[in-house]
């Protein structure tokens, strides 16, 4: 008798402990506040803003080889995630240019515009991921990138108001770094003689307004694509003509056009990264960048 009574009270213990346990993992998620990014750039700005946060949860829809959002096509397992988001971050711009889909099918989704108060440059061509109208790429800029990164932590803290003052706190923090790579970057560049780039897409006008760069060309209209042959001859003629003697292409996308032009021209290839693609880590936009001055200053001055 007794031993039934001890098997009895081991069962019963056993149920109460799983029962807690499982309360406890339901309250866990619940009490978790879950944050999915659109693409990279926009990643590694929450990823500062949120570090060292409990009970805030970060992922990002695209995979960090993604690039830009150009062709991107949203998949079940995409709107899966977004759905189980309490917000998600946006690029803005006209980058996403699958919200309609999302907003259409998760109407009571939270959602933060990054670009809110950034003046928008015309794009040059007619692009799937600007609808033809505006430049998204609006990150490479440090200046708007800033104003991103204070646009998120602001939207955040009212969101997530458990957690104001860290969102508030990071970001502070996150561009005190950036105010300083601005700085150093300026020191670098506002003085050389030689402005004029040409680069295989339109990733970099904004980078090139906040600094003063002239570009001469866009060759590629569309990213990754070859330019014709008239096109080809087109630039080759344009790089003697204003003896332009750097060609700038990205690492996401083949460079063979870019070989072919400084055959006949003489013109250096360069690699500037839009930071469109790396390493999920919190430096990643500033080691990009402290490389794509150094790749600037050799090759401008």
């Amino acid at each position: 008798m007794k031993k039934n009574i001890s098997v009895l009270l081991s069962f019963v213990i056993l149920f109460l402990f799983t029962a807690t346990s499982c309360n406890n993992k339901n309250d866990n998620e619940k009490d978790n506040f879950t944050i999915v990014t659109s693409f990279y750039p926009i990643y590694i700005m929450a990823l500062n803003i949120v570090d060292g946060i409990d009970n805030v949860e970060l992922s990002c829809m695209a995979d960090n080889n993604t690039g830009c959002l150009h062709d991107f096509q949203l998949q079940t397992k995409d709107m899966k995630t977004i759905e189980k988001a309490d917000v998600f971050i946006i690029n803005g711009a006209g980058m996403e240019n699958f919200m309609n889909k999302i907003t259409n099918e998760i109407p009571d989704l939270n959602i933060i515009n990054s670009s809110k108060d950034i003046t928008l440059i015309p794009a040059r061509y007619a692009h799937s991921d600007v609808d033809g109208e505006y430049n998204g790429h609006i990150w490479v800029s440090i200046e708007n990138y800033k104003i991103q990164v204070q646009n998120i932590s602001n939207q955040l803290a009212e969101l997530d108001p458990a957690h104001k003052s860290q969102y508030i706190e990071n970001s502070k923090k996150y561009i005190e770094k950036l105010d300083k790579l601005q700085n150093d970057m300026h020191s670098a560049l506002d003085n050389i003689k030689n402005r004029d780039i040409i680069t295989f897409h339109e990733a970099f006008d904004y980078f090139a307004d906040e600094f003063n760069l002239n570009v001469v060309l866009v060759i590629e209209r569309e990213p990754g694509s070859e330019p014709s042959a008239s096109e080809l001859a087109e630039t080759i003629n344009l790089i003697k003509k204003t003896n332009t003697n750097a060609i700038f292409v990205e690492p996401q996308y083949p460079r063979t056009s870019a070989d072919t032009i400084s055959a006949e021209t003489n013109a250096v290839v360069y690699t500037l990264d839009p930071c469109v693609t790396g390493d999920m880590n919190k430096d990643a936009y500033i080691n990009t960048m402290r490389q794509n001055l150094q790749v600037l200053s050799e090759a401008l001055n």
